[in-house]
């Protein structure tokens, strides 16, 4: 598999250590920078280009996945999901990382390098890459309706329970329908 990777100066360390560590476990990992430490240096420039990476090795049916790594890990999360057929997710725990993938097909991941240490990110990217979307029908529905807003602007249609108004209680028949 073929990972893309892209960070900022407060994810340079954390992205140096995860390239070797994703070429010592079969990775073939693709470094989009930045390559020297510059306190001033600007994380769109480099995580654009990974998750740019990303889409175009899947446009191409290449197994490819993506690692965005700042400071907080949000603004490069932002920043990923710009690029159209990218769903980064940000990942703080073993479980969101887990649940990234389950349950949106996620196909980036965003961590902060100044919150948790270099160990814990790297279970956490290790958990995002290893673990599979479960194509369960309610996930594959809920990333349709995302890649038709994307695609088109529509938004997805209101569930009944909406429809019904702000105080309306749903009826005990409600729950089989």
């Amino acid at each position: 598999m073929r990972v893309h990777l892209g960070s900022d100066h407060a994810g340079l360390e954390l992205k140096d250590h995860l390239m070797t560590w994703l070429v010592d476990h079969g990775y073939e990992a693709v470094d989009h920078g930045p390559f020297v430490y510059d306190a001033l240096d600007d994380y769109p420039c480099f995580c654009l280009r990974a998750a740019e990476g990303v889409a175009a090795d899947r446009a191409e049916g290449l197994d490819s996945l993506g690692v965005v790594i700042g400071g907080s890990g949000n603004g490069e999360q932002i920043a990923a999901n710009k690029v159209e057929g990218i769903r980064c997710a940000l990942a703080w725990s073993e479980e969101t990382a887990t649940l990234a993938r389950e349950h949106n097909d996620a196909n980036v991941v965003s961590v902060g390098g100044r919150m948790h240490p270099v160990d814990d990110m790297t279970r956490f990217v290790e958990v995002f890459l290893t673990t599979p979307f479960s194509e369960d029908e309610r996930h594959v529905r809920r990333i349709g309706q995302l890649t038709t807003y994307d695609e088109s602007g529509e938004l997805p249609p209101l569930p009944e329970s909406a429809l019904r108004g702000p105080g309306s209680e749903a009826s005990p028949d409600d729950a089989d329908a």
